[in-house]
């Protein structure tokens, strides 16, 4: 009978021939996923009384949370973390400054399409993007995991959502995402595979991909996936290839080489096309949605919740002191790209800061060498160390109390950014520049 990716995903992971929605399985990640909770997760995982972890090779950690540290405390867990992968022997370790964990082990390729990796990261849900199954857990999962290897999971119901057609100027994956969520309800999609499908989906750059499951951890979403295409397949192939090329350099005592030759890149494809795993015709979805992407428009979610969205036309009043791009929804660099289109030759508004944080390192770089960052400096914004910065409210450009925050991020929950007496609107990066620019949200059109 037909099947749903993640019943063939669940079931690789399981080490079944086939499993039924709804079914438990012992599932067996390939990568277990955490950042600068990992002290905290080792705390727990200590209590199990174990000397060394089951399969440290599966591990991956990266430090991204409050980078560089702003306090003693942060700096004291950071310093145990470094001790703790040292003593493990983690080879998929990074550091302060590498930038935020699911854009770096996607550039990295640590985690393959048909894969399944869970993460003490709410939007480890990031990964379908690539065709991944990914789920975030508690941090006492995280350490039974380390422990023992598996995990009970349920298999999801899956709800298929289709955009048709191509969306117009100015419209993104992140407008789309926040009317998917606005439309059905932060708990629309609860502990279902949320599944991307028709030509508007295949017509997104790559870059594009990566928002919307990520936003679906704001759906109450369990995964989220998109089938792979052949832009997604030669981007891991060629981070795969880099990475393993890298890796026989260092043995070799070499520094690191530039691309790897292209032998390597062809072995890591032809073993990620076997990896590829999508749903069957007919497969048994819970829901199917439609949308046509000429009907999609610029959207805001509005303070304190996700799904509370309208139309950019209808909040164009509010005043901003402060525009934060950047964040594991849209920190890249097609986002820091229309930010500097935008900004090119303006200065930000007088009262209004406009913060700018790369995903990663490698976003940092390639903005360097395209001039973005010169032209955003120039523009007045303030660029900030990859990581995740202010967005969950512990590091770098917290608002003050009565201050308006728009923003490129998945959340704005009451305090989100660290100030209860605060207000945080969510907006496509273009939206977020051209606020910036005009100190009050504002249509990037305004400015053409």
């Amino acid at each position: 009978s037909s099947q749903t990716f993640a019943q063939k995903a669940l079931a690789r992971a399981a080490g079944l021939a086939s499993v039924q929605i709804g079914q438990v399985v012992d599932a067996q990640p390939d990568v277990i996923l955490s950042h600068d909770n990992t002290a905290a997760i080792r705390r727990i995982w200590q209590e199990f009384g174990q000397a060394r972890v089951l399969r440290p090779e599966r591990l991956a950690i990266t430090l991204d949370h409050a980078v560089p540290a702003p306090t003693t405390k942060h700096a004291q867990n950071h310093a145990e973390i470094r001790e703790f992968v040292r003593e493990q022997g983690i080879a998929h370790f990074f550091e302060v400054g590498r930038g935020i964990c699911h854009q770096v082990l996607s550039e990295e390729a640590v985690v393959l399409p048909g894969q399944l990796i869970l993460g003490a990261d709410s939007h480890t849900t990031h990964y379908g993007w690539m065709g991944a199954f990914g789920a975030g857990i508690g941090r006492s999962e995280v350490a039974a995991l380390w422990a023992t290897g598996q995990l009970w999971l349920r298999v999801p119901e899956t709800m298929r959502i289709e955009l048709d057609g191509e969306l117009p100027p100015w419209v993104t994956a992140k407008d789309f995402a926040l009317r998917v969520i606005g439309d059905l309800g932060a708990d629309g999609g609860l502990y279902a595979m949320i599944e991307f499908g028709g030509s508007g989906i295949e017509a997104l750059p790559l870059e594009a991909r990566m928002i919307l499951p990520n936003m679906m951890a704001e759906f109450g979403a369990k995964s989220a996936f998109i089938a792979p295409n052949a832009a997604v397949v030669e981007y891991v192939a060629a981070r795969l290839g880099r990475r393993r090329s890298r890796a026989e350099a260092a043995q070799r005592g070499e520094r690191r080489p530039q691309d790897a030759p292209a032998q390597m890149v062809d072995e890591a494809r032809a073993e990620i096309e076997a990896l590829l795993l999508d749903s069957d015709d007919g497969a048994p979805y819970a829901a199917v949605h439609r949308y046509a992407a000429r009907d999609i428009e610029p959207t805001v979610a509005c303070p304190h919740t996700v799904d509370n969205v309208r139309l950019l036309s209808e909040v164009s009043d509010v005043r901003v002191q402060q525009a934060f791009l950047g964040t594991c929804t849209n920190g890249r660099l097609s986002d820091l790209a229309v930010a500097a289109q935008i900004v090119q030759g303006r200065r930000t508004a007088s009262g209004t800061r406009f913060l700018v944080i790369p995903a990663s390192a490698e976003v940092l770089q390639d903005a360097l060498r395209l001039g973005y960052i010169q032209t955003l400096v120039e523009a007045g914004a303030v660029i900030g160390v990859p990581g995740c910065g202010p967005c969950m409210g512990n590091h770098m450009g917290i608002p003050a109390p009565g201050e308006t925050t728009i923003s490129s991020a998945n959340r704005n929950f009451r305090g989100r950014m660290g100030t209860p007496d605060s207000d945080v609107y969510l907006a496509s990066p273009a939206v977020v520049a051209a606020s910036a620019i005009m100190g009050r949200i504002a249509d990037p059109r305004e400015l053409e």
